[in-house]
């Protein structure tokens, strides 16, 4: 479990991922070489699974967000692993989730139009290996996007 100091560290990276070290201990009170030794700790014990930015998907081309529950048609592991494995390699799926439940998977999708969308599901979406039915919400308005966990 990370103590207090491990908790300001992980805060203050969640608020500004591009501190330096330096930066880093400054704002929590330790100087560069144990600030260091604990983001090498964190990050080996993975508490820290990487630096990200968080880039506006509307700004870039891809205003459409489209959530799709998927059931597959087997449930053995060699399809789940299947369809797991292309999941992580598309790039219009940003996040899959496992499911319990009626749905066994919760795609998240973004695509730069309802017809691209159209064209991507037809193409790719219900090509992924296993799926045997497949549910999409379009996502009307973003109210709360975050990777900030309540630390």
């Amino acid at each position: 479990m990370p103590d207090a100091t491990d908790l300001k560290l992980l805060r203050a990276l969640q608020a500004d991922p591009t501190l330096s070290v330096a930066e880093l201990g400054e704002r929590i009170g330790l100087s560069h070489t144990p600030c260091w030794r604990r983001l090498k700790r964190l990050e080996a014990d993975g508490l820290i699974k990487g630096r990200h930015v968080v880039l506006n998907a509307e700004a870039l081309g891809f205003p459409i967000t489209v959530f799709c529950f998927i059931r597959l048609k087997q449930h053995d592991r060699a399809s789940m692993d299947t369809f797991e494995e292309s999941a992580r390699v598309h790039p219009n799926i940003v996040q899959c989730y496992t499911m319990s439940g009626e749905q066994d998977y919760l795609l998240r999708v973004v695509a730069p139009s309802i017809k691209a969308y159209e064209r991507l599901l037809k193409n790719d979406l219900l090509s992924l290996p296993g799926v045997g039915q497949m549910n999409s919400s379009f996502a009307m308005s973003e109210i709360k996007n975050t990777l900030d966990l309540p630390i």
